[in-house]
């Protein structure tokens, strides 16, 4: 199992990839970025990432370097090299270095990184008993860059932070108007009988690639789809509720604040759709994550 390093376009071993101190990414979490999974050994939804990262990088007024196919096929070359049967990949885009100082005119060369990590998947507890989370309340650097995928997570490092302190998995972000927006490096679903409900883009969420997945495919596992802001009582009194995102895939919660969901136990709709996902991603012939 191999770690790789690809820096602006060239490998390393990690012990000897280096970035400045003075790479803004650094200094002031000036930066964007994406993680992606392979299935098979393949990057999922490649594309889907790298217009994202496009996207996020032009929100934030970061030019790219490299236009998105060529960057594509440096994460195809670093995943390559390292060989793993799965990895996982965090490609970030810095704004570069320059002398100290916020003004971003600063920096005029952006520096891209491509992280190639094996890929450890949860363990098969978590997706059999299902996972608690708690609620918190904060302002997000992403808010700022109207849902640009952000380098600067202090704040969900710090909800996390208070997620661990209570033996929790995850933080439910609330934003000013009371409202869940999403976790800290999920999205949240919501299962309301037949219905499968989760926050608009609108609402300030990340569009993470996975959420876009399983809202395509959601009429596989009998659920229709309301997008629609959420609130605290939405998922208290929710008959299922799951977290979705790239190394996750889709995990279920059951217990919110201390307080379980539904049976407190994995819902079947859940399972369902989890199913309906590893058939669309082409595992549908390995196991259930949650079997092991």
């Amino acid at each position: 199992m191999r770690r790789i390093a690809c820096i602006d376009g060239r490998l390393h071993a990690p012990e000897d990839a280096k970035v400045s101190v003075y790479d803004r990414g650094f200094l002031y979490g000036d930066s964007v970025f994406e993680t992606i999974r392979t299935y098979g050994g393949r990057p999922f939804a490649l594309d889907e990432h790298v217009r994202r990262l496009e996207r996020s990088a032009a929100q934030v007024a970061i030019p790219m370097p490299i236009d998105p196919p060529a960057f594509a096929a440096e994460i195809e070359r670093a995943l390559a090299a390292a060989a793993n049967p799965e990895s996982y990949v965090r490609a970030t885009l810095t704004r570069g270095s320059g002398p100290p100082g916020l003004d971003p005119r600063l920096a005029t060369h952006p520096l891209r990184v491509i992280l190639v990590e094996p890929l450890k998947l949860l363990p098969a507890a978590m997706y059999r008993d299902g996972v608690s989370v708690i609620t918190h309340r904060t302002e997000r650097a992403c808010d700022a860059a109207h849902g640009a995928k952000v380098g600067n997570y202090l704040a969900s490092v710090l909800a996390i932070r208070k997620a661990c302190d209570v033996g929790a998995h995850e933080a439910l972000i609330l934003n000013t108007a009371g409202q869940i927006v999403e976790g800290t490096t999920s999205n949240v679903f919501v299962v309301q009988g037949r219905t499968l409900i989760t926050p608009p883009e609108e609402a300030g969420i990340l569009a993470g690639i996975t959420r876009a997945h399983i809202l395509a495919i959601a009429g596989e596992a009998g659920l229709s789809v309301t997008l629609r802001p959420l609130v605290p009582e939405d998922v208290h009194t929710a008959d299922e509720v799951f977290l979705s995102s790239s190394l996750r895939e889709i995990l279920p919660v059951v217990v919110v604040d201390g307080a379980p969901i539904g049976s407190g136990k994995p819902g079947a709709h859940t399972q369902a759709l989890h199913l309906a996902f590893r058939r669309h991603v082409g595992m549908g012939d390995a196991k259930a994550p949650w079997e092991g």
